[in-house]
């Protein structure tokens, strides 16, 4: 490691400094520059770099709440982008391409020793052309139904799914429906952000037990233990990072749980103000849809405490912190060294000169 860079390392501090587990590989952003590092077929570390864009945002953009909802937009925006580089370079989405076009190499020059078959070569390279726009295009529009589907049933598993249930519910066990207004809105709203938690880790559970996605949460325990490594003030060499805590405060898995928790205290005044304004109970759609307007609040507040979470510790933030440090047992695996390896690539990237990364 070169002198420069042990000068960054030597004073702990925090660091505003992220990433994200990509598909055999990983993504840091920093303050200036973003950086992702992908293991190809081969087993080498393609790195990619770029600076940051810096828009001139309204001084709206940067209020709290607020600015939590923009930078969810753009981080949700840089992840997907990054992802599907990512299945790129790791030979993910072609893995049958390269053993094609050899057969169609070798068989493309036997014909031009035999037969001299100049035009029949050209039209076969037209031909693959056209076939890989066409298939480029048709894997796009997969993408884009796959990205609306999966929002749909985000929504209607989190969102539209534990309201209908405690209706259910509620008929059949009338004891959860009493009739202090106040005290049936809090028994409605803990049913409810509780089956939502319930699902997200049964969810997350089950999705760990899949391959491709347990190799990508060891690559999310490399990212936070190199951030760790940084923010001890250590150099970045794979022992070092091998030695840190794997469960980082500011991770998004904290952040979705943390969402999920707040939404619980935001949901509890639904009834009651409904009840204020319109002088009756809320019907369960029109109460699910009022839950869905509330979600960029949601937003804006659990990133708020995912910040405080980040930059302080008491007893405060350890408490809104522990959901999600917990959940985190599910989502970051211990790496092995060689995703240690392509996590400090990517993170040397990006760590400025001017400290501008200090949280």
């Amino acid at each position: 490691m070169s002198k420069n860079l042990k000068d960054k390392c030597e004073c702990a501090k925090k660091t505003s400094i992220g990433g994200q587990a990509l598909l055999e590989g990983i993504m840091m952003r920093g303050p200036k520059k973003t950086a992702m590092a992908v293991r190809d077929p081969d087993g080498e570390i393609v790195l990619e770099k770029w600076d940051n864009k810096t828009p001139k945002n309204p001084k709206l953009y940067k209020m709290p709440i607020i600015r939590g909802l923009f930078n969810f937009a753009a981080s949700m925006s840089l992840g997907y982008k990054c992802l599907m580089r990512s299945a790129e370079i790791a030979g993910l989405e072609e893995e049958e391409t390269p053993k094609k076009k050899k057969g169609k190499d070798t068989a493309e020059a036997d014909n031009v020793e035999t037969d001299k078959a100049e035009g029949v070569e050209e039209k076969a390279t037209e031909k693959d052309g056209k076939e890989e726009k066409s298939s480029s295009a048709l894997m796009t529009v997969v993408m884009v139904i796959a990205t609306v589907l999966g929002v749909v049933l985000s929504v209607g598993l989190f969102f539209m799914l534990p309201t209908f249930i405690f209706e259910w519910c509620a008929r059949v066990m009338p004891f959860l429906r009493p009739d202090n207004a106040a005290l049936n809105s809090l028994i409605k709203s803990v049913f409810e952000g509780l089956l939502k938690i319930a699902i997200l880790v049964a969810y997350m559970a089950l999705v760990s037990l899949m391959k491709d996605i347990r190799r990508t949460f060891q690559y999310h325990g490399a990212e936070h233990k190199t951030i760790f490594c940084y923010e001890n003030g250590l150099e970045l060499t794979v022992e070092n990072v091998k030695a840190q805590r794997r469960f980082h405060p500011r991770c998004g898995t904290s952040f979705l749980i943390l969402m999920l928790i707040v939404g619980i205290f935001i949901s509890f005044f639904i009834d009651p103000l409904f009840i204020l304004i319109t002088g009756d109970v809320p019907h369960v759609a029109i109460r699910a849809v009022i839950k869905l307007l509330t979600i960029p609040l949601m937003m804006g507040i659990g990133y708020e405490l995912i910040k405080l979470a980040g930059r302080h510790q008491n007893l405060f933030t350890r408490i809104i912190s522990a959901p999600g440090m917990w959940l985190q047992h599910i989502t970051v695996r211990e790496p092995s060294d060689d995703m240690i390896e392509c996590a400090i690539k990517a993170f040397v990237e990006v760590i400025p000169e001017d400290d501008s990364d200090k949280f």
